[in-house]
């Protein structure tokens, strides 16, 4: 073997193990870990602390305007916002629209009663690595993800996530 193939050798490997090492450090969470909201500015201006979140089960939708199966969910989710509105469930919409102006648009014409905000830097890290929209967290008071479900949910399924707070 000469030097220059033994380069490409080692410059592979080099490869590989860097996008390993860099694949975990952006590696989506799962049920069972840590998902730590600390700070969310809905895009009508309301901020949603971790205080203001406290004792809380939240459900967080990770979604796009342009996203059908996303817009059925997000007519379920109206509805699962209308049987728990009093009870110990916020339901939070992250839009990745990668045009902003999109989103308050979409939100009054199909009624969102639940706070919308847009994916910042810090929400995409804490989250980590999508397989795609929509994508639906549920994280329990202490801050732990209880429920981890990709693609749209059937009307019944995003029912019973109010099973959380009974």
């Amino acid at each position: 073997m000469n030097a220059t193939n033994m380069k490409k050798i080692v410059a592979q490997w080099f490869l590989v193990f860097t996008l390993s090492a860099l694949s975990s450090l952006v590696a989506a969470v799962e049920v069972g870990d840590s998902l730590v909201i600390d700070r969310i500015e809905t895009i009508d201006g309301q901020v949603l602390t971790r205080e203001s979140l406290a004792g809380k089960h939240l459900v967080i939708q990770v979604w796009a305007t342009w996203c059908p199966y996303c817009h059925r969910q997000n007519l379920n989710l109206i509805e699962l916002a209308n049987r728990t509105k009093g009870k110990p469930l916020e339901i939070i919409a992250l839009s990745v629209d990668r045009n902003p102006t999109l989103v308050p648009p979409y939100v009054l014409k199909h009624h969102l009663n639940f706070p919308v905000a847009m994916m910042t830097p810090a929400l995409d890290k804490a989250i980590g690595k999508r397989r795609g929209v929509p994508e639906l967290y549920v994280v329990d008071p202490a801050g732990k993800v209880v429920q981890k479900d990709w693609g749209e949910m059937i009307d019944l399924d995003v029912y019973d996530l109010a099973d959380y707070v009974k």
